[in-house]
């Protein structure tokens, strides 16, 4: 394909291509400076080069993007969030040439690791003999991005043109394409949710409106007196907007929200539907380039609860426990430097994506949970996914969390870490469980937390919550 950035100046130069505060850029105006920061960067990188990034929501950092693919670069994209030193570990996986980045996001050096950051490259000569890519191969990989590694060591996801170009196609495909859509990003750029809004601006023509971090009350000023037609959200998101949302509503040309980012509750999804805010649920990782599942404007009222069908370029398949296989033109080529994971995950061409769900009678989706969250419980399959959308519906428990632990007699047990909102008592908790869910479900023991274990990317660590001793002294009397 041609380049894209070239393209996209060709077709719509004085388009709005990205905003943020005060600051609009139209295409040709970020062309113009991405011509700029690349004759800069060109002393420092080459076609095929891998330059890890550490940037946040900010038009600097989009900039950089653009500039490292007009040079052929593979971009390594690196969380804020991770410690040095799981940063180091990604940058040695990744054989990184060069780490470019944000100075207030660094105040430590990497070891064997070139670096620059966004002012020094700022003060690069440019150079005169270098060429920019006048095509993108579709095989191409582009970008590079470490899942969270719940159960292990990160992954390094690779991301090919290809995988972009289809994603954006396939989403424009679900949600419809007008001149006017705007998309909201406060999801960060260095995560398949922010990039995404990226590459579908610069694919789609699209004007995309950057914030720097998620803030409830400036995200819904901007809803209610901006032009945002569309906001990627998860679910903790969701629920901060729905306790500020303004009586008189958004502005006239939002259009939806697209959820993704994890499960959510249905009480939750009733609250939208009652307050007709539009919330398209949607399903995808890192390794599908964004979403590859999701519900439509026409179904998400009588289908409340499932993610959806498949995308217009996505195949979808059951394995005999439920496992959900896709293929797609937007699906990973391979974890990068991991062969037998590779093996792994891939059969016959469809790639195992590790979640559990079944189809209703018209095809739609509906997961259960994560294949390594399942609990196993006197050869009973419990997924907790299940059990803490029961319990998110009696007043008082604000959050929970519920994972297995082994027992001699059935295997393994369910417990459950509750944060409250008012005083509920042990056996209060049990017995709203044997009214809602079958006996075997119900969680054993229940503990009192302040907070969650999580990732750099916000899911919560499960198997590291059981191991916690101190939540043991918290159990509910």
């Amino acid at each position: 394909m041609e380049n894209w950035l070239k393209k996209r100046v060709l077709l719509s130069p004085n388009k709005i291509a990205i905003q943020a505060g005060n600051t609009k850029l139209t295409f040709k105006e970020v062309s113009d400076r991405v011509a700029v920061l690349t004759a800069r960067l060109a002393n420092k990188s080459r076609k095929g080069m891998r330059v890890a990034l550490l940037t946040n929501n900010t038009i600097d950092g989009y900039l950089m993007i653009l500039s490292l693919q007009q040079l052929g670069c593979e971009i390594v994209f690196l969380n804020k969030r991770l410690s040095h030193e799981e940063l180091q570990y990604q940058l040695e996986d990744a054989a990184v040439s060069l780490l470019i980045y944000d100075e207030s996001l660094l105040h430590e050096e990497f070891v064997g690791i070139e670096s620059l950051t966004f002012n020094q490259i700022e003060s690069l000569e440019e150079s005169r003999d270098f060429q920019l890519v006048s095509e993108f191969n579709d095989d191409e990989v582009t970008t590079i991005m470490y899942t969270s590694g719940t159960t292990g060591k990160p992954k390094g996801v690779q991301q090919s043109f290809k995988n972009h170009f289809y994603s954006a196609i396939s989403s424009a495909l679900n949600l419809g394409l007008t001149d006017k859509d705007n998309w909201l990003c406060a999801v960060p750029i260095f995560h398949i949710s922010g990039l995404s809004i990226i590459m579908r601006g610069l694919i789609y023509g699209m004007t995309v409106t950057l914030m720097d971090k998620f803030d409830a009350e400036k995200v819904t000023f901007l809803l209610k007196e901006s032009s945002v037609s569309t906001m990627s959200v998860v679910p903790t998101m969701l629920q901060q907007l729905l306790e500020i949302f303004p009586q008189e509503g958004y502005n006239s040309n939002f259009r939806c929200f697209l959820l993704g980012g994890g499960p959510i509750d249905k009480v939750t999804l009733e609250q939208c539907q009652q307050r007709n805010i539009p919330v398209i649920q949607s399903y995808g990782m890192t390794e599908t380039a964004s979403q590859v599942i999701a519900l439509n404007f026409e179904d998400a009222e009588n289908k409340i609860g499932s993610v959806g069908k498949t995308l217009f370029s996505v195949e979808l398949k059951l394995a005999h426990d439920g496992e959900v296989l896709l293929k797609a033109p937007n699906i990973t080529p391979g974890y990068l430097n991991n062969p037998e994971k590779n093996q792994e995950v891939f059969e016959n061409g469809w790639f195992k994506t590790g979640d559990i769900g079944y189809l209703d009678e018209d095809g739609f989706l509906y997961l259960k949970g994560r294949k390594g969250d399942m609990i196993i419980s006197g050869g009973e399959n419990i997924f907790p996914h299940e059990v803490e959308e029961s319990y998110l519906k009696l007043t008082g428990v604000k959050d929970i969390v519920v994972a297995g632990i082994t027992d001699k007699k059935w295997g393994q047990v369910p417990v459950a870490f509750v944060i409250l909102e008012r005083k509920l008592s042990q056996q209060e908790l049990i017995s709203y469980g044997r009214e809602h869910l079958a006996h075997y479900k119900v969680p054993v023991r229940f503990y009192q937390v302040m907070s969650y274990p999580q990732t750099a990317s916000g899911k919560v660590k499960r198997r590291e919550l059981i191991q916690i001793k101190e939540y043991q002294k918290n159990l509910i009397k």
